[in-house]
């Protein structure tokens, strides 16, 4: 290994969409040049933490924690989990009532997360919110620990095998709204960065990404390691959902969804935008 090699922890999550385009990038399955890069894996809240204290260079991020950090970090164009009737989805064993739901105590996968943005868009009332690991919302919910409970990731799809009920598809509510994908999650880097580097990583981001879709087979032991008790067939109903077109590039229906979710927050008064927001 060349002197001039450079080393970059990247962070992110261990579900399947996360580990189906990272794959090629980590593992040297495309060229990176002098570029390598160290994977950092965490549940995509922890990293949203991370990310406020500058820790990685390179990470995936929801919007919403985006939108406080990109004073930070900038977008990348590719990588982002986005698309239509893939929103999070906020549960209960029950159906409620808005005014039940109102004063409900739900479960939350992070205060960050694009999810509980949503989750405040569309019932403002809601006051009783509660982070939990996304991984343990359902089994919250069935247990009556919590009213309700807002999943995402694979968890949309055992929730109604499990007995529970849907109250709110809150991707269809922003679909409907806006006319636009929902940005749920994105790939940042620091604008510390030589601009130079963070164009090289945009474009073998992108690389890995088309690699995974062509060579599906081989990037799925990477995938079932870390989704060791998922079955094959949710792996790729999760992937299939969350890695599209967009993921490749956002495009401009992308980009346009990723304003408007900002525009959606400043007005709330969450965060004001002044930086650019892409690479």
């Amino acid at each position: 290994m060349s002197l001039s090699t450079i080393t970059l922890p990247i962070g992110f999550s261990p579900c399947p969409n996360d580990t189906f385009i990272f794959d090629a990038l980590v593992h040297g399955k495309i060229d990176t040049g002098a570029l390598r890069f160290e994977p950092v894996m965490a549940d995509v809240e922890e990293l949203n933490r991370r990310a406020f204290s500058q820790a990685l260079p390179i990470t995936k991020l929801s919007y919403h924690a985006l939108g406080y950090l990109l004073p930070h970090y900038q977008l990348l164009r590719a990588g982002s989990a986005l698309g239509y009737n893939c929103g999070p989805l906020l549960i209960a064993r029950r159906p409620m009532s808005r005014t039940e739901i109102g004063k409900a105590q739900i479960a939350i996968p992070g205060n960050y997360t694009t999810a509980h943005f949503l989750l405040r868009l569309a019932y403002p009332e809601v006051r009783g919110q509660r982070e939990m690991l996304f991984s343990e919302i359902e089994n919250a919910v069935l247990s009556g620990e919590v009213d309700a409970g807002l999943i995402i990731h694979e968890n949309r799809f055992t929730y109604a095998e499990r007995g529970l009920v849907q109250l709110c598809d809150l991707g269809e509510y922003w679909e409907t709204q806006s006319n636009l994908p929902i940005p749920l999650g994105g790939i940042a880097v620091q604008r510390k960065l030589p601009p130079t580097i963070q164009r090289q990583i945009a474009q073998l981001l992108r690389q890995s990404i088309e690699y995974a879709f062509q060579n599906p087979d081989d990037v799925m032991p990477f995938v079932r390691q870390h989704a060791q008790t998922m079955h094959d067939d949710v792996m790729r109903q999760h992937i299939a959902l969350y890695v599209n077109e967009a993921t490749v590039d956002l495009g401009d229906a992308g980009e346009r969804a990723v304003r408007h979710l900002f525009g959606e927050a400043q007005r709330a008064g969450l965060f004001a935008i002044h930086e650019p927001i892409f690479v």
